[in-house]
């Protein structure tokens, strides 16, 4: 039974920090691409970054050069480090694992197969 956990979510105020984590168990980690997707009130939802077996990283445009997205393959445990936080930043955050995706040889994603249970950022004064 595969478990996707998620911690270190929490109220921060605008340009501060957070790190959230994701435990996983039950699958191969080393053999799944991992990813942070989030859903905010009324949006759908999205895949912020993702992070390929051999370490290739995706992000969406709106979180470049703030996010930093890792993984622990001995640890089997990915990071999401989120600096400079906006009020838009505000949602829940998925951890997911999947399959890598590939654009010829440019890594342009995940294709989620598990999902975690979600955590809550807010980003607010």
């Amino acid at each position: 039974q595969v478990q996707l956990v998620e911690s270190g979510g929490g109220l921060v105020q605008p340009g501060g920090s957070l790190r959230l984590s994701c435990a996983a168990s039950g699958l191969t980690f080393g053999n799944y691409g991992m990813g942070w997707y989030r859903q905010a009130p009324g949006k759908e939802r999205e895949l912020v970054a993702s992070v390929s077996s051999n370490g290739s990283t995706y992000y969406v445009d709106s979180v470049k050069g703030r996010f930093t997205i890792s993984r622990d393959n001995a640890q089997n445990t990915a990071y999401l480090q989120m600096n400079s936080l906006k009020p838009e930043d505000t949602a829940v955050y998925y951890c997911a694992a999947g399959k890598n995706q590939w654009r010829g040889w440019r890594y342009s994603g995940l294709s989620a197969d598990y999902w975690g249970q979600g955590t809550q950022v807010t980003v607010s004064l």
